[in-house]
């Protein structure tokens, strides 16, 4: 058996394996900390924005894939950024709908061995190392989050950023969940930990579960304007930027 069998190790994240010598956790650090300078450099400017998570399995004829890219026409004519994982499937439906007309359209996209590979329908387009770092921008510069049907990535994302609206970390930030079907079970489970008393039953009316396109920019439009008042800002020079 030895003599066909050849085990190869795999390669690993050195900083999920515990303690490291001190020279390389300050490296670490410092990685880190221009990851996310380089992602606050790049998006300072892009303005009031959406971001949609969703699948980057589906395919351009995927009811959903549509449905992203009409959300990323929609928040387009709102004139605001749209931001994705930069990836496919529903990240680059949602940049292309941005894209196509006449929006701004941002990718925050990450290193990968599979699937993750930017798509062609960005303005600006950032790479991430790590997940951590990535999610940071994603809600960074948002006023309102959109999420599509998706993997463990995206249910993620969903749970950081309900989190962060549950414990008021971020307030008062529109969560739509788009697709009724798909998210049932989801708002199922939500119900089952509200009668079990590890959230508090009003948690569940943090997100808008619907298949209604009008219904989810309706909520946006009508959430941002009255709870943040944003108007257009002048453009400034920022440390040698332009805005």
């Amino acid at each position: 058996m030895n003599n066909f069998l050849k085990i190869i190790p795999a390669k690993k994240h050195k900083y999920l394996e515990g303690p490291r010598p001190r020279l390389h956790e300050l490296q670490f650090a410092f990685k880190v900390f221009k990851q996310f300078i380089h992602g606050f450099r790049h998006l300072h400017f892009i303005g009031p924005s959406v971001t949609v998570f969703g699948s980057a399995r589906f395919k351009e004829d995927h009811i959903y894939y549509k449905a992203a890219r009409e959300f990323g026409k929609r928040i387009a004519s709102l004139g605001f950024t749209t931001i994705t994982g930069g990836g496919p499937g529903v990240m680059e439906a949602a940049n292309r709908g941005a894209y196509e007309n006449k929006g701004y359209s941002v990718g925050c996209n990450i290193k990968l061995p599979f699937e993750q590979k930017p798509n062609p329908y960005v303005h600006k387009s950032i790479t991430f190392e790590h997940f951590f770092t990535r999610k940071v921008l994603l809600v960074k510069y948002s006023y309102a989050f959109v999420i599509m049907p998706g993997g463990f990535g995206t249910m993620d994302e969903f749970f950081e950023i309900v989190t962060l609206v549950q414990t008021k970390t971020v307030e008062n930030f529109p969560i739509i969940l788009f697709g009724k079907d798909f998210f049932k079970p989801l708002i199922a489970y939500m119900e089952e930990m509200a009668n079990a008393g590890t959230i508090a039953r009003e948690d569940i009316h943090l997100v808008i579960l619907t298949d209604d396109i009008d219904e989810a920019m309706r909520h946006i439009q009508s959430a941002v304007q009255k709870r943040f008042g944003i108007k257009p800002r002048k453009k400034l020079w920022w440390l040698m930027e332009k805005g």
